[in-house]
């Protein structure tokens, strides 16, 4: 299915666009009024006009996924479990008190903005993907503290290159002395707070030359959390996969994909359970999970001065993760076959 510009992707040097936002032709609207959404519709305008005490401006009622479109070894072109986001985005709108965006419509908006920004989705090898980006927000005046009654779902998409340029390298993180999430909090849901929270943090971090934050727990602050934005996935020294389990920590569609990919298709154990910060030196190996990146070698982490450099991976991807990021990229990318329902086809 073309879409309605057949040069853009002629225009386009795929080898080297950045991690941006680019308009692309449409973009999916669906806006939610006396208690039911209507039809919903593509739209070629990509300004959102909202009133200025819209419940998104005064109390940060927003949610949002993140998701990619790519095109396969074959020619085809997919995206990489719909259903998991949209499951996920519905968790997200219960716990802020928003109305919840019906699964089925949700994998039916993404499919509906792929189509009709097709010459937009990058060819096959070129290391580029479509992200599609789904959000919801509270549209209408609230100045009282409570949820608002209006609500706008929207879902655009834009081009991006390569999350990692000249290759995947380990990055050097540090342990933050500021938190992610509290106990019983929102660390749970994708909501837009949780990410204004981190971003002090997360400048700090590239202000003192580290690559990003590991969060402990804010209880204790002696439990490995996540990142500001992905999991964490270790390597035993018997090659177990070890991630950790918190009610805090957002559930990574990459990492759960990775524990599936790494007991079903590599053989290896897996384990989800609470990890001790003090555990962290024996493992060999560290990762990040996250839609942008896949997995990320982490080669160093810095606490406070001390350093613990992994025995696989300080200077390049240990070869547990990199097998790991192989399998599930194959997997993405149509050159390894796939479990059921992890593909959804864009016809």
């Amino acid at each position: 299915m073309k879409g309605s510009n057949d040069m853009a992707k002629k225009d386009i040097d795929w080898s080297n666009i950045g991690f941006g936002y680019m308009k692309t032709d449409k973009r999916y609207v669906s806006n939610y009024k006396d208690g039911s959404w209507d039809e919903g519709t593509l739209t070629g305008d990509d300004t959102v006009v909202i009133s200025e005490c819209a419940a998104v401006l005064q109390y940060a009622q927003t949610i949002f996924e993140g998701l990619k479109a790519y095109t396969t070894v074959d020619g085809r072109v997919v995206c990489f479990r719909p259903d998991l986001n949209a499951e996920r985005m519905e968790d997200s709108a219960k716990r802020l008190e928003m109305p919840t965006f019906p699964k089925d419509r949700f994998v039916d908006a993404v499919v509906k903005t792929v189509q009709a920004n097709i010459d937009y989705v990058p060819p096959y090898g070129s290391g580029a993907t479509l992200y599609l980006r789904p959000y919801m927000f509270g549209s209408d005046a609230v100045i009282g503290v409570k949820p608002a009654t209006e609500y706008q779902f929207r879902l655009f998409c834009t081009p991006v290159g390569p999350y990692f340029k000249g290759g995947v390298k380990p990055i050097t993180i540090r342990i933050s002395d500021f938190d992610r999430a509290a106990p019983h909090g929102t660390g749970h849901i994708k909501a837009g707070l949780n990410y204004a929270m981190s971003l002090h943090a997360i400048v700090d971090a590239h202000n003192q030359g580290f690559d990003e934050n590991m969060y402990l727990d804010a209880a204790t602050r002696t439990k490995v959390e996540e990142t500001g934005g992905a999991n964490f996935l270790f390597v035993t020294k018997d090659n177990k996969i070890v991630t950790p389990k918190s009610d805090s920590i957002l559930p990574s569609i990459t990492r759960r994909s990775l524990m599936v990919v790494a007991k079903d298709y590599l053989g290896l154990e897996v384990e989800q359970r609470e990890v001790l910060f003090e555990e962290v030196p024996e493992f060999v190996e560290c990762g990040l999970c996250s839609t942008a990146a896949v997995i990320s070698p982490v080669g160093c982490i810095n606490d406070h001065g001390k350093e613990i450099k992994f025995a696989n991976g300080c200077t390049e991807m240990g070869p547990v993760i990199k097998k790991l990021r192989d399998t599930l990229t194959g997997i993405q990318m149509g050159q390894i076959g796939a479990p059921d329902g992890w593909i959804k086809e864009i016809k």
